[in-house]
């Protein structure tokens, strides 16, 4: 089955957002990882072909535009928010991948009943209680997203030999991690506290090789919702759903369809 995508940009907060969308039924937002994201993963299509699947880049990243107010990821979390109001989306789930984990993890903390669904994979956000999510600033632009990769082959099924513009990307995506998420790097002090009004159904899904976020953080998230359960991965390292895609793509669309 081929899936078509749709490509557009949302005014929101004053910023030019962009939204690749495509698929039917019930509404999924994928919020993507501080590196960013490539225009199609078979992920994000595989999901297509069960819901209408919505792909933002974050302000600031890819194709939108950067608001120079941005400070933190609950205000990336407001912004996606705001989208979701303005298309008139309702029973959202949300599936966040890695640094986008921890942007869904604070749209869920603000609003405890609104998301249908929570999926998160080998989120940021939490500060592990054994060991230390990983400091991209003392590694090269290339050598931090290899790092999470469990096999460099399944790396260089998805990048290839890296363009210059992908290190630009790449680039970008660092400056904006920092503007963001610096002090404290990569971790929330007060979110931990207010997952427990989360009322979403959650799923927490870990590479059992994340070498960026200690599977720690994910028993962390387990604990902190209402109403959690934790999958690890085998052989798969923080890109999860770029290296094992059949593989999270089936957790998640399974969990999104139970009743």
């Amino acid at each position: 089955m081929s899936v078509t995508w749709t490509e557009t940009t949302q005014e929101i907060a004053g910023c030019g957002l962009h939204l690749s969308r495509a698929g039917s039924g019930p509404a999924v937002l994928v919020l993507h990882h501080d590196i960013g994201t490539p225009d199609h993963l078979t992920f994000y299509d595989a999901l297509a072909e069960r819901f209408d699947v919505l792909v933002p880049h974050h302000p600031g990243w890819g194709k939108s535009q950067r608001p120079e107010w941005l400070r933190h990821p609950r205000d990336i979390a407001a912004i996606h928010a705001w989208l979701l109001a303005d298309l008139d989306l309702h029973g959202v789930s949300l599936v966040g991948l890695g640094f986008g984990g921890w942007i869904a993890a604070e749209m869920a903390s603000q609003a405890p009943t609104l998301y249908r669904k929570l999926v998160l994979i080998g989120a940021m956000g939490i500060k592990p209680p054994e060991g230390e999510i990983a400091d991209q600033s003392i590694v090269s632009y290339i050598d931090y997203p290899k790092a999470g990769f469990h096999k460099p082959a399944a790396f260089e099924a998805i990048y290839g030999d890296v363009s210059v513009d992908q290190l630009e990307a790449w680039d970008i995506a660092r400056e904006m991690s920092f503007r963001t998420a610096w002090k404290p790097y990569m971790y929330s002090q007060t979110l931990p506290h207010l997952l427990g009004g989360v009322r979403s159904p959650a799923l927490v899904i870990w590479g059992d090789d994340d070498r960026i976020v200690p599977v720690s953080a994910g028993h962390a998230y387990a604990k902190a919702l209402h109403n959690a359960t934790l999958t690890t991965i085998p052989e798969c390292g923080h890109f999860a759903e770029m290296e094992k895609p059949d593989v999270v793509a089936q957790l998640t669309a399974d969990f999104l369809t139970q009743h």
